[in-house]
C-alpha cells in the first residue's frame, strides 16, 4: 500500500521499511554526515534535513496506525473514492500524477498517435477512475503485476494499461518508460494511497451479473432506443461537441472500442450497464435488461482489433469473447 504525506511516497503493510523509504533515511543520514564534516553547511539546509527526518517519522507513524487498525479490523472493507486533491504533492512527482489525470480525462486529445477512436479512458472507467463498481484504479498498483488468462502470463499494470490502448482506445500502446506511462502510473499510485498492497478493495470491476442467462438482442435493440439512445445517438455513435470532443461516448461504430475490447463482450458490457447504466440510474435494469441491451450493442459495427484469435492460447476464454 502507498500513502503519501507532502511529497515523500512510503510502501505501508510490510515488516521492513520499503526500498524508497530505505533510500529516503539513508538519504537523509547522508546529508547529516555530510553536514556534520562540513563546516560551511548553511543553516537552511541543516532546516531542511530536520523537516525532511521530521516527514519520515510522520510517515513511519502513520504507517504503524493504519496497519494496527487493520490488524484490529480484519473484516474491514476498503472504500473506493478519489482522494482530496489537495493531497497531490506540490513536486515532481506531483506534476507526473496531474498529468496523469489530464490524460485520463482528455485521452484521444492529449495522445492522438495513441488513441484510433475518440474515447477517453474515463469513457468507462468513471469518476476520474475511482467509482466503485466502474473499473476503478484504486489499488492497482499494489496488485500487478499479476496472471492474466487473456494473455496467459503474468502482466506487468503498464502492460494492463496499454492493452486499454489496444483494444478499447482502438489505438497503439504507449513507450513503456514514457512519461505518459510514468503519468498513468503516478496518478493510480496516489489514487491508491491507504489502500494495502495485495488486497483488492471492494467494488474492483463490476457489479456481478447472471451469466446462465440467454441474451436476446432483439430485446436489446428495442431497450436501446428506448433508454439509450437519447444519449448514446440512434446507432450507439455517441455525440459530440463542436470541438469533437464528446458530450456521451460512442459505444458503436468507428469511434469506439474495437471488438477486442472487454466492453465488446456481452456479459461483461451487461455488468457495466448493470450497475452504471443509464447514466445516474445505476441498477435500475435487471439483469437480463441488461444482458439483452448489451448483446445488442456490442454486435453493432466497430473496428477489428487483429490477432484476437491468439488471446487465452491456453484455453478458458470467456463464453462471450469475441473471435
Amino acid at each position: 500500500m502507498i500513502f503519501y504525506n507532502k511529497d515523500i511516497p512510503v510502501k505501508k503493510f510490510l515488516a521492513i521499511p520499503s526500498p524508497f523509504l530505505l533510500a529516503t533515511i539513508v538519504a537523509v543520514g547522508a546529508t547529516g554526515i555530510t553536514a556534520c564534516s562540513d563546516a560551511e553547511t548553511k543553516a537552511v539546509d541543516r532546516v531542511e534535513e530536520a523537516e525532511a527526518l521530521a516527514r519520515v517519522k510522520s510517515l513511519e507513524a502513520r504507517a504503524a496506525e493504519i496497519k494496527n487498525d487493520m490488524a484490529a479490523n480484519p473484516g474491514a472493507k476498503l472504500n473506493i473514492s478519489m482522494p482530496d486533491e489537495s493531497t497531490i504533492p506540490d513536486n515532481e512527482y506531483g506534476a507526473a500524477v496531474r498529468r496523469g489525470l489530464e490524460l485520463a480525462n482528455h485521452t484521444y486529445r492529449e495522445l492522438p498517435n495513441n488513441v484510433g477512436n475518440k474515447l477517453n479512458c474515463t469513457s468507462c472507467h468513471l469518476a476520474n477512475g475511482s467509482e466503485a463498481y466502474a473499473a476503478p484504479w484504486n489499488g492497482l498498483p499494489g496488485i500487478f503485476p499479476i496472471y492474466r488468462s487473456r494473455d496467459a502470463r503474468v502482466n506487468s499494470l503498464q502492460e494492463r494499461v496499454n492493452g486499454c490502448f489496444q483494444r478499447s482506445m482502438n489505438g497503439t500502446p504507449l513507450d513503456l518508460d514514457s512519461e505518459e506511462m510514468n503519468a498513468f502510473i503516478s496518478y493510480m499510485t496516489w489514487l491508491s494511497q491507504d489502500m494495502p498492497i495485495g488486497v483488492s478493495p471492494e467494488g474492483r470491476g463490476f457489479v456481478k451479473v447472471d451469466n446462465t442467462l440467454t441474451p436476446d438482442p432483439v430485446k436489446g435493440k428495442e431497450i436501446f432506443a428506448n433508454t439509450c439512445s437519447t444519449c448514446h445517438g440512434e446507432n450507439g455513435e455517441g455525440q459530440y461537441n463542436d470541438d469533437g470532443t464528446y458530450v456521451y461516448p460512442a459505444v458503436a461504430g468507428e469511434n469506439s472500442f474495437n471488438d477486442g475490447a472487454g466492453m465488446a463482450r456481452t456479459y461483461k458490457a451487461a455488468a457495466f450497464v448493470k450497475g452504471k447504466m443509464p447514466f445516474g440510474q445505476g441498477n435500475t435494469l435487471t439483469d437480463q435488461e441488461a444482458i439483452d441491451v448489451a448483446s445488442y450493442f456490442t454486435h453493432l459495427p466497430r473496428p477489428v482489433k487483429a490477432n484476437k484469435d491468439k488471446d487465452w492460447p491456453k484455453g478458458g476464454a470467456p463464453v462471450d469473447v469475441r473471435r
